[in-house]
């Protein structure tokens, strides 16, 4: 059964072992849910991409050292699609917080069978089975999360942001952006009126046979939508001036070091508690997993480090203190859970005589302006930003 331990060097040794897979083989292959015990036709990456133990620059440089760009295409694409959906949503942050406003009115429903669905007890077999796949391990293949999706809002007909919901808590690789535009493009949100239909044959034949087929709904209408909101211009990140800082470390970027600016001198690190509601077994491995990225970063750079277990300003500038520097820089956070923390984390600390500096990847500052339209325009700068960034 898939697992994924909480390191960076357990990243590197899965990019690592599926780099040769990831040209013919993948895009021949990784349609193909063969279950939990068989993942060596996707990557499996997901989980480390998502919390930034490894960056995407990292996992592109690596596959381009074995493939070409055209061999590789599928893969390179599946890496830039998380990455469009962040910059779509971050020129369009309402749309994240009509979200917000609609989970909140659902939850507070009585909603027939959202019970029995949420336990994996509906009676269609792969449903259930995936419910408890990814309670277990924290993943699902993401073929099975678009059939997923789809039983649940149009055969179980229950409202997909709860679905939503319930993936951003289980999944390790729960992303606000590209989870919760994933299930507004299955109901037909995303790309207005077009949504995506699961049938019992593509599950039969993407399983392998491994369930009895299910009895689904054919034809469903897509759920209504209003038009998108106008992209707003994404504002930029002023670099942080050469100095002596302490690094911040949160769930959204757990090693950001190729991406510090230039000038940028650490004098020790500290990482604080995830914020995103999550079952036990993703708080665990998040939490894990920046206990570990900041104890290896304090290692490799001869720094101080601690783990903060809340957002607490006093501690927060109390440690940057002891680490000799009243300056903070941390990895800007994309529209989600985090992104307001920050800012309220950096207000409060002003008032202690710290000033927190952010910085924004240069992948995200060359990816994101393009994420103002559909996938296949965006798709279009992949080969561009790839020789920009002197991935090939």
């Amino acid at each position: 059964m898939t697992t994924f331990e909480p390191t960076r060097s357990a990243a590197l040794a899965a990019l690592d072992r599926f780099v040769p897979t990831a040209g013919h083989h993948y895009a021949e292959q990784r349609n193909f849910d063969y279950g939990p015990d068989r993942r060596d036709n996707i990557s499996v990456l997901s989980p480390y991409i998502r919390h930034r133990l490894i960056s995407e620059q990292e996992v592109i440089a690596a596959v381009l050292t074995a493939h070409s760009p055209a061999v590789a295409e599928k893969f390179i694409q599946e890496v830039f699609w998380r990455t469009y959906w962040k910059g779509w949503l971050q020129q369009r942050p309402a749309v994240w917080q009509q979200y917000l406003v609609e989970l909140e009115y659902q939850k507070s429903r009585k909603i027939y069978g959202l019970a029995t669905a949420c336990d994996g007890e509906t009676g269609i077999e792969c449903f259930d089975f995936w419910v408890n796949e990814l309670c277990t391990t924290g993943y699902l293949h993401n073929h099975a999360r678009m059939w997923f999706a789809s039983i649940w809002i149009f055969t179980l007909r229950l409202p997909w942001q709860l679905g939503a919901d319930f993936f951003l808590q289980h999944l390790l690789d729960g992303d606000p952006a590209s989870n919760t535009l994933s299930w507004r493009w299955v109901a037909g949100l995303q790309t207005i009126g077009k949504h995506y239909v699961a049938s019992a044959d593509n599950i039969e034949r993407y399983t392998d046979g491994r369930f009895e087929r299910p009895r689904l709904t054919l034809q469903p209408a897509p759920v209504a939508a209003a038009p998108h909101p106008d992209p707003a211009a994404i504002i930029p990140v002023p670099s942080p001036v050469p100095g002596n800082y302490m690094l911040l470390l949160t769930a959204e970027d757990m090693y950001p070091l190729d991406a510090l600016p230039d000038g940028v001198q650490l004098a020790g690190v500290a990482a604080v508690d995830p914020v995103q509601p999550c079952a036990a077994n993703v708080a665990e491995f998040c939490k894990n997993a920046l206990e570990n990225a900041t104890r290896e970063i304090a290692g490799q750079l001869g720094i101080r480090a601690k783990f903060i277990e809340s957002w607490s300003a006093v501690d927060l500038a109390n440690w940057a203190k002891e680490c000799g520097v009243t300056d903070i820089v941390v990895a800007e956070a994309s529209v989600g859970f985090v992104a307001p923390k920050l800012k309220r984390l950096a207000q409060d600390l002003v008032a202690r005589g710290i000033c927190l500096h952010f910085f924004r990847h240069p992948w995200d500052d060359l990816c994101w302006p393009h994420a103002r339209k559909g996938f296949f325009a965006f798709k279009d700068k992949i080969p561009s930003i790839i020789r920009q960034l002197n991935l090939a």
